[in-house]
């Protein structure tokens, strides 16, 4: 097992990526962020495909800065299988050993156990075009395993999967690569592939880590909008106060503060959208935030509704993309629809405020 000692800056046309990051020998970290974040990037940059303006990259020990591509250690599996078309599984696999040294008789005994532990034995005298779309992804997850990388780098693995296979290619992947105790990062959009494999989240946004942590702490306790919204949150940011949290434009959510928060700090306030009451007009009573919205869109979300709010015409930028979840008597009953102003409300007990990532 290798620890991954990062730190690097790259630039590709008008982007910047400045990136900070340890792994720890045999760790899994998923490296969320919404598109144009930085995540291609940074793996290209481990990969040895985009040579940093700055920094290094050690794994266990090694500089890898000007160490060729294929000297790295270091195995990849895309979207894609990506498998020779000429040849078949059993040689995909043993690919790596023989370019690493290996005899082809070793190689070949390499491949056998690998292709049984991805549980394709039968497969290993077929060629690609011979394979599903889940057999072609358990070869290659055979194929980047069987050269023993020092690092494991998966960009968005089960992306091209139909999705009746992704779960038992999901499954296979986090058995074996546990299994082998590789250390591991995995590019991802879908939150279900960093729960399932995942120790540890980090999220890029313009380029930057805004926020990194053990992946139910990330889900819990999201400090920033992206890891919020695939926790399923709303987030709102502001700075601490007595009442809860203070926006930029002067609004105060009233809140709770489950951990020390001090006056004035930079924090966050989440809350879940089955907390928010949606009316036409402002409601009175029990300890509220209400604020005006603009209805975005409207979704089904299992058997609520969720509704996305916008801005509405002067109103504060930090409710766009808030969601709440009603149900469809609800949603009835309001008789909304897109592009109508309607007040979204909740209670400062369903609030939680907490200390903003960096």
């Amino acid at each position: 097992m290798s620890r991954l000692e990062v730190g690097v800056a790259v630039t590709r046309g008008s982007f910047a990526l400045d990136v900070s990051l340890t792994v720890g020998s045999g760790e899994v970290v998923a490296v969320l962020g919404s598109n144009g974040a930085g995540k291609s990037t940074f793996l290209g940059a481990l990969a040895g495909l985009y040579r940093p303006d700055r920094g290094s990259i050690v794994l266990d020990g090694r500089v890898l800065d000007d160490v060729p591509v294929h000297r790295r250690r270091v195995g990849l599996l895309s979207q894609s299988a990506l498998l020779f078309p000429h040849l078949t599984a059993r040689d995909n696999v043993a690919f790596g050993p023989r370019s690493t040294g290996s005899g082809r008789r070793a190689a070949r005994e390499t491949a056998d156990r690998w292709l049984a532990e991805v549980d394709a034995t039968a497969l290993a005298d077929r060629r690609p075009s011979e394979l599903s779309g889940g057999q072609a992804q358990r070869i290659a997850i055979a194929r980047a395993l069987a050269c023993e990388p020092e690092l494991l780098l998966l960009d968005e693995p089960f992306a091209a999967l139909d999705v009746d296979v992704t779960p038992a290619i999901r499954s296979l992947l986090r058995r074996v690569v546990r299994a082998a105790g590789v250390t591991t990062l995995m590019v991802t959009h879908d939150v279900l592939d960093a729960v399932v494999l995942a120790d540890r989240l980090v999220v890029l946004d313009a380029g930057r880590v805004v926020e990194s942590g053990p992946t139910a702490d990330v889900l819990r306790r999201p400090r920033s909008a992206f890891a919020a919204r695939i926790a399923g949150l709303d987030l709102v940011p502001g700075r601490s106060c007595p009442e809860g949290l203070r926006t930029a434009e002067g609004t105060v959510i009233g809140g709770v503060h489950p951990e020390p928060v001090a006056d004035g700090e930079s924090a966050v306030a989440l809350f879940s959208p089955t907390s928010v009451a949606v009316y036409r007009e402002p409601s009175k009573g029990s300890p509220r935030t209400m604020v005006p919205v603009r209805l975005a869109a409207m979704e089904p979300h299992g058997e609520l509704v969720r509704l996305r709010a916008g801005v509405p015409d002067g109103g504060p930028g930090w409710v766009d993309g808030l969601a709440a979840d009603v149900t469809p008597a609800a949603v009835a009953d309001l008789g909304a629809d897109p592009g109508d102003e309607l007040w979204f409300s909740v209670k400062a007990a369903e609030v939680e405020v907490y200390p903003a990532g960096r």
